[in-house]
């Protein structure tokens, strides 16, 4: 009868036990396949659209609107994160995941259809709403599969498939732009998103609801949590923007600070919110857990730390090595190596040992060693000695990919997998977005600094230092080309274009280098609250079930470690 709550046979749940654990080995990995095949598609989908984005911006005449293209994806992704987490708990990762698939795929429908920039943006941030559910439910139904102890080898793909999207990404939307269309860079994920849609349909089952009354719902801490979250974010995206007198915005710049200052307020007034609300989006009772307080901070600080890398050394191949933008995704291949060895190594050492604190506290202080090396980095650098420093560097990221998602579902109930799975996906977005305002920040003022000394030591007269000076914003993307010096400098000075262009690469390598400051600071912030974790073994399906059985016969209800009886 509906609404009616029983216990199924053992085939599904028996005696507490969380039943999706119960569930055979096939349909287990038939679950994993279709969650790791819409994961990898929205990990794939950021990379590949860069590629084709110069193609698309010539096509649609929309130049004004290039970086919104990223920008609208990324806000309405992370906005809605939390929101998701929070609902696969309450109404069941099924039926929100479905949603979040669902239109991700509409989003790439519409996006590819698009006649025009606008159209683009706005089908764009649809796909971003998709792809917000796809990253946190996940990661928590990979919680549901397996016990803690099995979670480890598992989540570590996590880590894997992403370094694999940045892998294969440029090529694939590489090779789709210039032999098919730009279109089918969207197009492309619908057949394998319906794939993944017909498998979680009929073989995910329906548990793992729990039952709430849709008036408890945090509908205010929504609204607050969006209206205080996109000002912050737009502010970030921002920071990053060329302002109208072509410099980089400034923090104190109203689009800049003053959307941040906005947006962190509001955020205030939201947790106010959430310490008294019945159904909080964010439940802040769990940050008195140690273990999930300082896991949080610290996934928080490596997501400040992480990114700087995949971002910036593309920069570094174009500009300086003068390849081009599809190949240089190719010459980061050691730090994405590393970075998926790392995630998936941690997680089946996490698995095996049934520990974790000590792999994590390793992980991190090879990430610092990565970013120690990588500020050495140079225009001269031999390219076998920078794979060595992006392979150790990637090394220390990937157990930061991994290991903290099982440190997290480790330390709460099941029945609140979703929203600190969640929590955590929001603030390594979050931390991603400070760590690249503020390299965006550091790589300006390096440059413009480093830029004087780098050509006089190539032999650049004085006078005519302080004429390129003025446009060092210009000079970042210098490279190999000539045509942009040969309108700033004068007819006798052209033979010296050379040597600007040596000066301005040693100066724009040595500021790259810079960043990885921001690696060492954060990475050294993230060992710290690694540090405070208690290395707490991991459980087994074994022993959720005889804790359920216990905690039931204790006081004749579930334990808070078993998922609620299936709503038939």
């Amino acid at each position: 009868m509906a609404g009616t709550d029983v216990r199924p046979a053992a085939s599904v749940q028996a005696a507490g036990a969380p039943s999706l654990m119960l569930l055979p080995p096939r349909t287990k990995l038939a679950i994993l396949g279709a969650i790791l095949l819409t994961m990898f598609l929205a990990s794939l989908d950021q990379t590949v659209v860069g590629t084709a984005l110069p193609r698309i911006v010539t096509d649609l005449n929309g130049a004004s609107l290039y970086s919104w293209v990223v920008s609208a994806y990324l806000l309405s992704s992370t906005v809605t994160v939390p929101i998701y987490g929070k609902f696969s708990d309450v109404f069941g990762r099924k039926v929100m995941l479905i949603i979040g698939v669902a239109l991700f795929l509409l989003g790439s429908w519409l996006s590819g259809a698009s006649q025009n920039m606008n159209e683009l943006v706005a089908f764009r941030a649809v796909q971003g709403l998709g792809a917000g559910a796809l990253f946190p439910i996940v990661m928590a139904i990979i919680g549901d599969l397996y016990s803690p102890r099995e979670r480890g080898r598992f989540q570590g793909l996590f880590g894997g498939v992403f370094a694999l999207s940045f892998i294969v990404g440029p090529f694939i939307g590489g090779w789709i732009t210039d032999h098919i269309s730009w279109h089918w860079v969207f197009y492309v994920n619908v057949p394998f998103g319906v794939a993944s849609l017909v498998v979680l349909a009929t073989v995910l089952p329906s548990a793992g609801r729990r039952q709430a009354s849709i008036r408890d719902l945090d509908y205010l801490g929504i609204v607050l949590f969006t209206a205080g979250v996109v000002p912050f974010m737009l502010g970030l995206t921002n920071k990053g923007n060329v302002n109208s007198s072509g410099q980089l915005a400034n923090w104190t710049d109203p689009d800049v600070g003053g959307l941040i200052v906005v947006g962190l307020v509001i955020l205030v007034v939201f947790l106010f919110v959430e310490a008294r609300t019945k159904e909080p989006i964010i439940p802040l009772d769990l940050f008195r857990e140690r273990d999930y307080a300082v896991s949080m901070a610290a996934v928080f600080a490596f997501g400040i730390a992480m990114f700087a890398a995949v971002i910036f050394m593309p920069r570094f191949y174009q500009t300086v090595r003068g390849v081009s933008a599809t190949a240089s995704g190719y010459y980061i291949w050691p730090l994405l190596v590393g970075l998926m060895g790392g995630s998936i190594g941690t997680g089946l050492l996490i698995s095996r040992l049934g520990r974790y604190k000590w792999l994590m506290v390793g992980g991190a202080v090879v990430m610092v060693v990565g970013g120690f090396l990588m500020t050495h980095l140079t225009a001269g650098v031999n390219d076998w000695e920078l794979w060595a420093w992006m392979l150790v560097l990637g090394l220390g990221i990937g157990p930061a990919m991994a290991g903290f998602t099982v440190v997290i579902q480790n330390s709460v109930p099941m029945t609140r997998l979703g929203v600190a799975t969640s929590t955590l996906t929001f603030l390594r977005q979050i931390g991603a977005s400070v760590g690249l305002a503020a390299a965006g920040t550091i790589f300006s003022s390096s440059f413009a600094s480093r830029l004087p000394t780098n050509l006089g030591e190539e032999g650049v007269p004085q006078a005519l230092i302080s004429q390129l000076v003025k446009v060092s914003g210009a000079l970042q993307n210098v490279g190999n080309g000539r045509a942009l010096l040969e309108q700033i400098l004068p007819g006798p000075s052209q033979a010296l274009i050379p040597k600007v262009i040596a000066g301005a690469n040693n100066a724009l390598a040595l500021s790259i280098g810079d960043l990885f400051w921001i690696t060492i600071v954060s990475g050294l912030m993230g060992l710290l609250c690694t540090l405070l974790l208690r290395d707490r073994p991991l459980r087994t399906a074994e022993e959720l079930r005889t804790n359920a059985l216990a905690q039931d016969g204790a006081d004749g209800r579930s334990s808070p470690e078993a998922i609620p009886r299936v709503s038939v």
